[in-house]
């Protein structure tokens, strides 16, 4: 019978056993190497981005005006939500929200109709002409604003501008007449909608180009099994198109209502500066409050540029909540 032989140890000696060694090794920390990489961009932003909005609520809470800004002045004094009291109280504010809202859901809608439908005809067409089109859409969408607002205010102008020449040269009977002096810059519905144009026109070539980039990752079995099944066109990018490339639209969505809700230089330059009220957008509303009136009331001015950041974020996160519900995004 074997017999089993006990390792040596100091027990017999009367001293304790030692105790026994663990073979896993302790974890070491890692370094966040990740955050520290990223960290002086977040610093930059933080500066940039967060510290502007921190000072521009702050002084919708006070009654800081151009006299704070000189020297051995007192500084601006707590006045608490007056400015946001006297804003919904005045039905000035609220028909110029109006126009806003109004104004900006026309932008957003004819530019992502019409850059979606570019976006598709693009597609169908050859690459070396779609390539070609695409390049002349994008210096469209690459002029600057104050550029591109001179140039439709030219066209329009009373007396000499393209517009009114052809329409005062059309018969009477077709468009009427009085074009050569009508000014189109005084009243709301006009301004407004040269104002649509221009934004429209700069706007969709990039809605276009966006929407033929998603459509080309879109496989081209899908349309195949669409054409099997009787699909007609619109079908087919009701069930195919859209669903696919649903986070893309809803992104570009969220981005034009961004732009079009803080359009400021071309409503500037077509009614030529702060003369009438009835064009007025709230873009246009916070620079008048803020720095054209007399005295300039900067208070004002940040609580009205509160209530448009409240209403992107707003919006913003609506579509957002929509699209984490959904899956699409990752």
């Amino acid at each position: 019978m074997a017999q089993t032989v006990e390792p040596r140890t100091a027990r017999g000696r009367g001293e304790a056993a030692p105790a026994p060694v663990s073979k896993i090794a302790p974890r070491r920390r890692k370094l966040p190497i990740p955050y520290l990489l990223i960290g002086p961009a977040l610093i930059l932003l933080a500066i940039v981005l967060l510290w502007p909005i921190v000072q521009m609520v702050w002084y919708s809470f006070t009654d800081f005006t151009t006299r704070n800004l000189l020297p051995n002045q007192p500084g601006p004094t707590w006045n608490g939500f007056s400015h946001y009291q006297t804003l919904l109280s005045d039905p000035e504010f609220w028909t110029i929200l109006r126009n806003t809202v109004v104004v900006c859901v026309l932008m957003v809608g004819i530019t992502m109709v019409l850059g979606t439908l570019v976006g598709l005809l693009l597609h169908k067409l050859p690459k070396w002409f779609a390539g070609f089109v695409s390049i002349g859409m994008m210096l469209a969408w690459a002029t600057p604003a104050l550029s591109a607002s001179l140039v439709f205010r030219w066209l329009f102008l009373p007396e000499r501008g393209l517009v009114n020449v052809t329409l005062d040269s059309l018969p009477d009977w077709l468009v009427g007449s009085g074009w050569l002096d009508y000014n189109w810059f005084l009243e709301p519905l006009p301004l407004f909608s040269i104002l649509i144009t221009v934004i429209v026109w700069q706007s969709f070539p990039f809605i276009a180009v966006s929407v033929l980039a998603g459509l080309k990752s879109i496989p081209d079995e899908l349309y195949e099994a669409a054409r099997m099944d009787g699909a007609s066109a619109w079908k087919a990018f009701w069930n195919v198109t859209f669903p696919m490339l649903r986070p893309l639209f809803a992104l570009l969505l969220i981005l034009q209502i961004i732009w079009d809700l803080r359009v400021f230089t071309q409503l500037y330059i077509l009614a030529n500066s702060f003369q009438n009220k009835d064009v007025y957008l709230l873009s246009y509303y916070i620079y008048q409050q803020g720095f054209s009136a007399s005295p300039a009331n900067y208070g004002m001015g940040s609580a009205i540029a509160v209530v448009m950041t409240v209403m992107i974020l707003f919006v913003t996160a609506y579509y957002l909540r929509i699209m984490i519900r959904q899956g699409e995004t990752r």
